[in-house]
């Protein structure tokens, strides 16, 4: 059986962790660790898919390897789109998931709206062309912060038709619902197209 290895162009341990849940047999993802890559990459554009580009060609250019990169965030009606591109970082440098949350639970207090949606865009430099895939899930923002799975804003976050957050819903069922898993999936199925 051919091996496919894919470089995931991120250091996010949860990132990784729910993309390794989605890839098929066959496909081996190596890390920025793993390949030796240790600078910041700049994310200073407006758009994610501006942002997921600029990790994508600059892994690319360095390791030679098919390479993917997403970029993903929140966007929040009542904060006119906000966190948005700047989720990460959203409560400063250095980024910190924590601090993110306490900052959008404090700035939606007592909101009425709490609409939001999650989007991610994926890059995919395979055999040196680009590629895009991306995924949106909607919800709303519980009132405060409730269960400790996923990461990032998960704990706030209520897709829409259930009651639980992406913090306390089993991961299994993340992954069906994300924006990431649906982009994750939409990479997944062209790969599958490319190496049959």
């Amino acid at each position: 059986m051919n091996i496919t290895t894919l470089v995931a162009a991120t250091n996010n341990k949860g990132k990784i962790r729910e993309i390794l849940q989605l890839l098929p047999i066959g496909v081996e993802l190596k890390t920025l660790a793993d390949i030796g890559f240790v600078q910041d990459i700049p994310e200073p554009y407006e758009t994610f898919e501006e942002n997921a580009a600029v990790k994508a060609k600059t892994v690319h250019a360095y390791c030679g390897q098919n390479t993917f990169a997403e970029d993903s965030g929140i966007c929040v009606h009542a904060l006119d789109g906000a966190p948005g591109v700047h989720s990460a970082r959203y409560a400063g440098e250095p980024k910190d998931d924590g601090r993110n949350l306490v900052k959008l639970a404090d700035e939606m207090w007592g909101k009425e709206d709490r609409k939001a949606y999650y989007k991610a865009v994926i890059c995919l430099v395979w055999n040196d062309k680009e590629y895009y895939f991306e995924g949106t899930c909607n919800g709303r923002l519980a009132e405060e912060p409730r269960g400790s799975g996923g990461f990032g804003y998960d704990p706030l976050f209520i897709p829409d038709g259930y009651e639980e957050t992406f913090g306390e819903l089993p991961a299994e069922i993340k992954n069906k619902l994300s924006h990431r898993g649906q982009a994750v999936n939409k990479m997944i199925e062209f790969i599958k197209e490319q190496t049959k």
